[in-house]
């Protein structure tokens, strides 16, 4: 049996990977899950007085509990989640590995200036109201506790170092429009894992949320190509 594992970013929700878990779902007949990492998936004011620790463990329990049933585990990362799934990559022996938007540096300024100027031109417009990235980026900034944000930082400072260990198989998506994880992230994971299998894509019109952006059709087909050669 085949699992796939998928495993959400920061003050995000299983929501993030959702369209490309369903793909998957609809055109394979592996077992595919996306577990809640604590705090996350509702009001972001439970985040506060959760440690780094425990979101690392959800996932590890999470992966755990799947190569239990699975003879077969592939592990995908969206963004805060892929600096998680590239940990524990190095510590079982998970058959392949997908980074998406995958944090290992975070917020990319020209990109983002770039979004903001389009919300403003939006404001004057009277449209502001529905763009669906300034009302993630207006909850994200007033409802994430500080506390929260200062545990994600060290999440990256204490597991990127262990992306040096990645030695499976491991496909790199990255959108060149994101705003959030800039495109060197991309190309630091690509030059720091030493996977002899290691692939990067580029996906142009995408920005942070790459399962539900223009080119996630384009995701969809190459992750599971990925997976299943």
């Amino acid at each position: 049996m085949i699992g796939c594992l998928c495993i959400h970013g920061f003050t995000g929700s299983p929501f993030e990977v959702e369209p490309l878990g369903n793909f998957l779902k609809e055109n394979t007949s592996w077992i595919v899950e996306t577990p809640t990492l604590p705090g996350h998936g509702g009001e972001l004011a439970r985040l506060r007085g959760v440690a780094y620790q425990d979101w690392v463990q959800e996932a590890e329990q999470s992966l755990q509990g799947m190569l239990a049933k699975c003879s077969t585990v592939y592990l995908v990362g969206f963004s805060m989640g892929g600096v998680i799934s590239g940990y524990l990559a190095t510590k079982y022996p998970v058959k392949k590995l997908v980074l998406l938007s995958a944090a290992a540096y975070y917020i990319n300024p020209k990109q983002l200036l770039q979004d903001i100027k389009e919300m403003a031109a939006e404001g004057m417009r009277g449209t502001l109201g529905n763009n669906d990235l300034f009302q993630r980026y207006r909850k994200k900034i007033k409802e994430t506790p500080l506390t929260a944000t200062f545990q994600f930082q060290r999440l990256v400072k204490e597991l990127r170092p262990t992306l040096s260990q990645i030695e499976v198989p491991t496909l790199i998506v990255q959108g060149e429009l994101d705003g959030i994880v800039p495109v060197k992230s991309a190309s630091f994971l690509y030059n720091t894992i030493p996977s002899n299998e290691r692939e990067i894509v580029y996906l142009p019109k995408s920005k942070h949320l790459v399962c539900h952006d223009e080119d996630r059709y384009q995701l969809f087909t190459t992750v599971e190509k990925f997976l299943i050669k």
